[in-house]
């Protein structure tokens, strides 16, 4: 630790014994005026050992933060941090210092429901979750709470409608830059974390920034008068882009006319909340023991018996699919090479064959690796080279993924589903976001175009400038698993594209046989935070 930070801890100390605090074993027995209520108090805190692949892992624990000065909900506006022990030895942890940590920022949000502070936990065969994991390579974890969707009070008044999540993540991360003098861990080395509504709401924590739109929100609930920038953004299978999710979901998915659903759940309803992290850290990942959000145990397959699209979802799907070629040519994105990527009216073209592109390098990835990929019966071979694959059946691609969800996929006709209840109101429970899925559907009332706007990263993501790299998140690393059926594989894949074209370090992967999950590569994501920092 660098002595200057070390210093502060002291000085702190110093002056809560003058004014007459009680010190206690890793406590501190005081009031706290409203004027500091937002002060991280590093005196609080209880000191923990767990154990990570045979190392001892030290830290202290203080949890249960509140990080607005004017909660609507304790319990989701509040967050727990972490910071490993030696910090406060004046020793490095790993490769860092008090001084130059990175602030792992895990949000456990799934389904866009609200989403409790994480806490280091271990699987049942002794493998640590992302913040157990985090400790063990040296990183400061600050893991929020967020409101969601479902928050209700006694009375039948909604409190956790877009954009409230967002606005809690900004929150945290306004409360970790206010308090950065005074906490060990860099907070210009923030890192979130997130899977599924969790990873959208990840990305979109990156690409929001000091955004403006949020700033009444943010003084609404009483946040810390600090940056809201950061640093990276780790995103498993975003469920992000709604407003165009629906077209999306049906390039990848017409002509494919059943649908699972969700086991146990019913047609047409989201996953339940993620169980984040629970997998092993180990870089090729545990299928029987990884977090799958599909609804069955971990590990096992989707049971439910699919459901027919009847002949009006059917045509709806064509609507929809009919309407994703204009969207996708509009965002004038271009592959690697530069090279424009386009849809022609029946969806085929560049950017079908640039996402085909990302299925092949899966597939040769995970052969490599020695996995058996010969049932993959969309893979097409040379015929005069059987073992280069050259193309992707895309019908049958999608036939083998499944689709899990009707036509209306995230706004549904009939205003059903989890996103439509997320951008309700404080005494609408559910509400249309597209005004096509309104018009084609019950005709009721669509949400606020400026809320749908906030909760989208796509409208907030601009050309990197040399000028701002302070305030742009640069490093991306997004993860979509291959086996995911929760969106089209085209909705990340757009997004990384377009970080990708506007100059920002980008790191995108499919990996082969995953179904929709996130934190199963644990290793692999720390590897690239070491890499960043």
């Amino acid at each position: 630790m660098k002595i200057g930070k070390y210093s502060k801890y002291k000085k702190a100390l110093r002056a809560m014994v003058l004014m007459g605090a009680t010190l206690t074993v890793g406590g501190l027995i005081s009031s706290v005026s409203a004027a500091d209520s937002l002060d991280f108090k590093i005196q609080n805190y209880e000191t923990r050992t767990m154990t990570v692949d045979g190392k001892e892992v030290t830290f202290r624990a203080y949890e249960n933060i509140p990080y607005v000065a004017n909660p609507v909900d304790t319990t989701y506006q509040s967050m727990n941090v972490y910071i490993p022990e030696a910090y406060f030895q004046n020793e490095k942890d790993g490769k860092y210092t008090a001084e130059s940590a990175p602030i792992f920022l895990p949000n456990s949000v799934g389904g866009y429901r609200p989403g409790k502070a994480a806490t280091p936990t271990l699987s049942k065969d002794g493998e640590p979750n992302a913040v157990l994991y985090a400790l063990s390579r040296g990183l400061v974890v600050a893991a929020p709470a967020a409101r969601g969707r479902s928050n209700e009070t006694a009375e039948g008044v909604y409190y956790g409608k877009a954009p409230a999540a967002i606005v809690d993540l900004k929150a945290a991360v306004a409360y970790l830059h206010k308090n950065d003098n005074i906490m060990p861990g860099d907070a210009n080395k923030i890192i979130s974390n997130g899977t599924s509504a969790g990873g959208a709401l990840s990305l979109l924590l990156g690409a929001t920034g000091n955004e403006s739109d949020y700033a009444p929100y943010l003084q609404e609930i009483g946040a810390a008068d600090a940056r809201t920038d950061i640093y990276a953004v780790s995103a498993y299978c975003p469920i992000t882009d709604l407003d165009h999710a629906d077209m999306a979901y049906e390039w990848s998915y017409n002509g494919v006319n059943e649908y699972t659903g969700m086991p146990s759940f019913g047609g047409q309803m989201e996953p339940p909340d993620p169980t984040l992290g629970s997998s092993s850290a180990k870089a090729t990942p545990d299928m029987s023991a990884m977090p799958d959000m599909s609804g069955e145990a971990p590990g096992k397959q989707q049971t439910q018996k699919a459901v027919q699209l009847t002949a009006d979802a059917i045509a709806y799907s064509d609507l929809l699919k009919n309407n994703f070629p204009e969207y996708l040519n509009s965002l004038q994105l271009k592959d690697q090479d530069g090279k424009l990527l386009s849809l022609d009216f029946n969806g085929n073209g560049s950017f079908m064959d640039y996402a085909k592109s990302y299925i092949i390098k899966s597939a040769e990835k995970a052969k490599a690796a020695g996995t058996d990929i010969s049932s993959a019966d969309f893979l097409v071979y040379d015929a005069k080279n059987p073992d280069k694959i050259v193309d992707v059946d895309w019908l049958k691609y999608n036939t083998s993924v499944g689709r899990m969800k009707a036509p209306g996929a995230f706004d549904s006709r009939d205003n059903s589903t989890g996103e439509n209840n997320l951008f309700g109101t404080a005494t609408v429970d559910n509400q249309h976001f597209i005004q096509f899925a309104s018009i084609n559907g019950d005709g009721t009332a669509v949400a606020d175009e400026h809320i749908v706007k906030m909760m989208n990263p796509l409208n907030y993501i601009a050309p990197n400038d040399a000028s701002k790299t302070k305030e742009q998140t640069q490093h991306w690393r997004i993860r979509y698993g291959e086996k995911d059926n929760n969106t089209s594989m085209a909705v990340p894949l757009i997004v990384a594209t377009r970080l990708a074209n506007y100059g920002y370090d980008v790191d995108f992967d499919l990996p082969w046989g995953i179904p929709h999950a996130g934190d199963y590569d644990l290793q692999e994501l720390f590897d690239w935070i070491d890499q960043l920092v």
